[in-house]
């Protein structure tokens, strides 16, 4: 029968409908959180490439009121968010994270940022490559003594450099690619969890 082809792992997309999240990318950082044990009940989570907000709702409902998840993006969140999260639209290589919130303000950081695809697989890789570090970079300036990080990157030649960058700050530093990722994506997560007390200036 003529038709599109649907993609194998589609099911992950209606589930999400089904539940109420915006994207399958919520399917992502839930099976990091139940490999890794990140996110719990009074914890502030800082988002970063937040939209459309999947992994904020995710977020939000593990730290629960008690907690608090601030949410990042260049585009707006057109959901609607529980009260426990807030949002700001800017450019995360334009803002002074830890002038803004201080050190020591967040028990995890989040970044599921990613780069508009050219096609060209190493710009794009190494596109990557740069939110990621700038990721990590505001992770250094915020996260706790102890805390966690969880960051996306296009695996590529970049990858030891920026597994080296993230054990510089993190204790433990582990590569996930979770089932929910497209089969053909070459995305991966690294997630670092105890932060070292010792942060970026």
């Amino acid at each position: 029968m003529a038709g599109r082809t649907r993609r194998p792992q589609d099911h992950f997309g209606d589930r999400a409908k089904r539940e109420g999240y915006p994207a399958r990318s919520v399917y992502k950082l839930q099976e990091i959180d139940r490999r890794m044990q990140l996110l719990r009940r009074g914890q502030r989570v800082l988002d970063l490439g937040a939209a459309p907000g999947s992994w904020t709702l995710y977020a939000a409902e593990r730290v629960g009121r008690e907690g608090k998840v601030v949410s990042l993006d260049l585009n707006e969140i057109r959901i609607g968010l529980p009260p426990q999260v807030s949002f700001r639209a800017l450019d995360v290589f334009r803002f002074d994270a830890k002038a803004e919130f201080g050190a020591d303000a967040f028990d995890v950081v989040l970044s599921d940022m990613a780069p508009h695809t050219s096609g060209q697989r190493h710009r794009d890789q190494f596109g990557s490559f740069e939110l990621y570090m700038q990721a990590l970079r505001i992770a250094q300036d915020v996260v706790k003594p102890g805390g966690a990080f969880v960051g996306k990157l296009f695996q590529g030649p970049e990858l030891d450099n920026a597994r080296a960058a993230t054990r510089e700050a993190f204790e433990s530093v582990r590569i996930v690619k979770p089932d929910a990722s497209r089969s053909e994506s070459f995305e991966i997560f690294l997630v670092g969890t105890r932060a070292k007390t010792t942060t970026s200036s």
